[in-house]
C-alpha cells in the first residue's frame, strides 16, 4: 500500500501537478445537506447543472463503483505576465490553452501509469466535468483550507490553482485533513468584491458574481442593477484572490501549455470590439472563452463599457 501511495504521489508530480492529496472515499453527509440549502436560495442562479446528479456529487462510489480513494491534484496557473493595464479584464485561469484540455491529458496519463505499475484497477479522473465537489477533497486531503472567498487555500502558495480529482477502487494510505483555517479575522475578500457576492459563513451566491454573468450567463442582457460594477471584467473576475493575503506566495505556473495567448495581453478595448466572429474563432480555439462564445464576449464588452 506505501510502494503505491508513493509511486502515484511520485508520478502526479513528474506529470507536472503541483500537489497530490489522498483520503478515503466516502459520502459527503455535510456537504450534502449546505448544497441543498444553496439550491434552494437559488445561489446558482440560471446554472439548471448544478441541480443535476446531486446524489453523485455526494457519494464518490455512484461514479466510480467500488471507490475506497479519492486522489485530489492541484495546478498551478499563477502567470508571470500581466495584461495591459487598460485591456479588459481576463481570469488569469483563462489566459492560456484550456485547462480541460491539458488535465485530461495529464489524468489519463496517470491512470494509465497506474493500471501499468500496479495493475488491474479501476479510476475515473475528472475536472470540472462531472458533479464532483472536488474543494471538500481537497481540503480532506490535507491540501489547504476553503477560504471565505470558496476557494481552497494552500499554506505554501495561494489559491490560484485548477483541482483534478480521480476516484479508484483500490484502497492506499491517507493523508490526515487540513483542520486549521488560516483566514482568521481577514475579510479582505469580502469586501472586495464588487457584486457582493461573498456572504458570511463561506457562502457565495453564484448569481451574484461577475464570473457566471461573464461566462455562465446565456442571455444576452445582464442585470442593470450591476451596472457600472464590473471593474472592467470582460471575463470572469479574480478580485477575491487578487486581494487575498495568501496569494502574495503565489509563483508563477511551470505549465507551458498555460503560456498566455498573446492577443489576451495586448488587445485594446477597440481591438476587442472590432474582432470579427471568425478570427475569435481562430484565436480561441483552444481556450476557455470558447464557452462564452464570440456574441457573449461582445455582450461582456458593451456592458462593461456603459454601452
Amino acid at each position: 500500500m506505501h510502494t503505491h501511495t508513493h509511486f502515484i504521489k511520485k508520478t502526479a508530480g513528474r506529470l507536472g501537478f503541483s500537489y497530490c492529496g489522498i483520503t478515503r472515499a466516502h459520502k459527503l453527509e455535510e456537504d450534502a445537506v449546505r448544497l441543498e440549502k444553496w439550491l434552494q436560495k437559488g445561489m446558482h442562479g440560471r446554472m439548471q447543472y448544478m441541480e443535476n446528479y446531486f446524489d453523485l456529487r455526494i457519494d464518490p462510489s455512484k461514479l466510480v463503483p467500488g471507490a475506497r480513494t479519492v486522489i485530489t491534484l492541484l495546478l498551478n496557473y499563477y502567470p508571470a505576465q500581466e495584461q495591459q493595464p487598460e485591456a479588459p479584464k481576463i481570469s488569469k485561469y483563462a489566459r492560456g490553452r484550456d485547462y480541460h484540455e491539458v488535465i485530461r491529458e495529464k489524468l489519463k496519463e496517470l491512470i494509465a501509469e497506474m493500471q501499468g505499475h500496479i495493475g488491474e484497477i479501476q479510476g475515473r479522473g475528472f475536472v470540472d466535468s462531472a458533479p464532483v465537489l472536488e474543494r471538500t477533497w481537497a481540503q480532506k486531503s490535507g491540501l489547504g483550507w476553503i477560504g471565505k472567498n470558496g476557494n481552497l487555500i494552500t499554506k505554501q502558495s495561494g489559491s490560484f490553482y485548477f483541482i483534478a480529482t480521480l476516484i479508484t477502487d483500490l484502497e492506499l494510505e491517507y493523508d490526515d485533513p487540513f483542520v486549521k483555517d488560516y483566514c482568521g479575522t481577514c475579510t479582505k475578500c469580502i469586501d472586495a468584491c464588487p457584486t457582493e457576492a461573498i456572504l458570511p459563513d463561506k457562502v457565495i451566491d453564484g448569481s451574484k458574481c461577475i464570473s457566471y454573468f461573464t461566462i455562465e450567463l446565456k442571455e444576452m442582457i445582464i442585470p442593470d442593477a450591476m451596472k457600472g460594477r464590473f471593474d472592467n471584467w470582460m471575463f470572469g473576475c479574480d478580485t477575491c484572490q487578487d486581494v487575498c493575503p495568501w496569494n502574495r506566495f503565489s509563483k508563477p505556473y511551470d505549465e507551458t501549455s498555460f503560456a498566455p495567448i498573446p492577443e489576451i495581453l495586448n488587445l485594446s478595448t477597440k481591438e476587442w470590439e472590432l474582432m470579427t466572429e471568425e478570427s475569435f474563432k481562430t484565436i480561441f480555439k483552444h481556450s476557455p472563452l470558447k464557452r462564452t462564445k464570440w456574441k457573449g464576449i461582445q455582450r461582456n464588452l458593451k456592458f462593461i463599457s456603459g454601452a
